[in-house]
């Protein structure tokens, strides 16, 4: 019996081998030569056992290495199998640790968007109030004269729907005696130059159109804006002063039929007459008003730069303007918002045009 040293699978064990013994006889004289024999022969076999034996035992131990190199290999690979698994589950922990931050961003952002949704919707419907407020007829037209926005007075004129957003422009029914309609928004979104002219309704109605492009706060063209503003009480008004001048009762026309704050200005914006209404909302005298200029009036509430020029243009190219705004302190009345609207007042061929001024007080609007 002795103990295995190699290979090391198998290190440790022991291996037992048995060898039979033969049992001592002693041999009869006249049979030694045939008990040589015979031990010889069964020695011979012994010894092929044995040799048997540590081949079969040679045989199992590479076998066992073999198996154990198998395992080896196995085990590296498993073990690099397992490396693998490894750096794979911690990248999918990083993809959800991003994916979980991710999330939070999206989460963030979602709420950010919906509070500007509803900041755009307060501004919208603060927009629209405020359109509506005007009293003042408006169309927003895209680039392509669609539909894009109207305000309720505007309903009036084109008997616009909700639905009719997106529709082309030209295929409303317009209550205007204005036939080059389109024609002239063409021209405004070709030229970028404002138009401005008195249109009539089928009922006789005047308004002051203008149609101007629609700019974005980064000064990008982007439409149109069209403007009807009710100017039939002015037109009224001017006929009834134009009749009065051709009857040569200018003054007492004035007087007797206008309500509105008038006055007349000659070339040179100095006060020809002004009505009763004006001296009422004014608290003045004609003495301090007839034959003075508009910039000396009062505590100098019409000494406007601007307003001048707009005036003297009036005069040069007989163009009107409206609702040109005044915020004064003025004497004895206190502070007025008022509005002016002014035009030229033709006269006999070689004669000065002269300028009718009309006064709206919004104060209180």
């Amino acid at each position: 019996m002795s103990k295995i040293r190699d290979p090391e699978a198998i290190r440790g064990l022991l291996l037992v081998s048995f060898h039979p013994v033969l049992p001592v006889v002693e041999a009869v004289p006249t049979k030694k030569g045939r008990a040589q024999k015979s031990g010889s022969k069964r020695e011979v076999e012994l010894e092929r056992e044995l040799e048997r034996v540590k081949d079969t035992l040679q045989t199992t131990i590479e076998e066992i290495e073999t198996s154990n190199e198998e395992l080896k290999s196995a085990n590296e690979e498993l073990q690099s199998t397992n490396e693998e698994l490894q750096s794979t589950n911690e990248e999918l922990e990083t993809s959800k640790e991003e994916m979980q931050s991710l999330n939070e961003e999206l989460t963030t952002v979602n709420a950010e968007l919906n509070s500007k949704i509803e900041q755009l919707s307060q501004a919208n419907n603060d927009m629209q109030n405020l359109l509506n407020s005007t009293d003042i007829a408006t169309i927003f037209l895209d680039d392509e004269l669609r539909i894009r926005r109207f305000t309720e007075e505007a309903k009036k004129l084109a008997r616009l729907l909700p639905t009719d957003v997106g529709r082309p422009f030209e295929d409303l029914a317009i209550k205007l005696r204005h036939e080059v309609l389109t024609d002239d928004c063409r021209d405004v979104l070709r030229t970028l130059v404002f138009k401005e002219r008195e249109v009539q309704t089928d009922a006789g109605q005047w308004y002051l159109m203008r149609i101007m492009p629609f700019r974005t706060t980064e000064n990008v063209i982007d439409g149109l804006v069209i403007t009807l503003i009710d100017i039939h009480r002015l037109k009224e008004a001017e006929q009834e002063v134009v009749t009065a001048l051709a009857k040569g009762v200018f003054a007492d026309s004035i007087v007797q039929t206008i309500r509105q704050p008038l006055v007349v200005l000659d070339s040179e914006l100095r006060v020809m007459s002004a009505n009763e209404s004006f001296y009422h909302t004014f608290h003045t005298r004609a003495e301090t008003v007839e034959g003075h200029k508009l910039p000396e009036l009062g505590n100098g509430q019409f000494d406007i730069p601007k307003l001048h020029i707009m005036l003297q243009n009036i005069l040069a190219t007989s163009t009107t303007f409206q609702d040109f705004r005044v915020d004064h302190e003025f004497p004895k009345i206190g502070h007025k918002c008022l509005l002016l609207n002014a035009r030229r007042l033709e006269r006999e061929t070689g004669l000065p045009g002269m300028i009718l001024l009309a006064i709206e007080d919004v104060t209180n609007k």
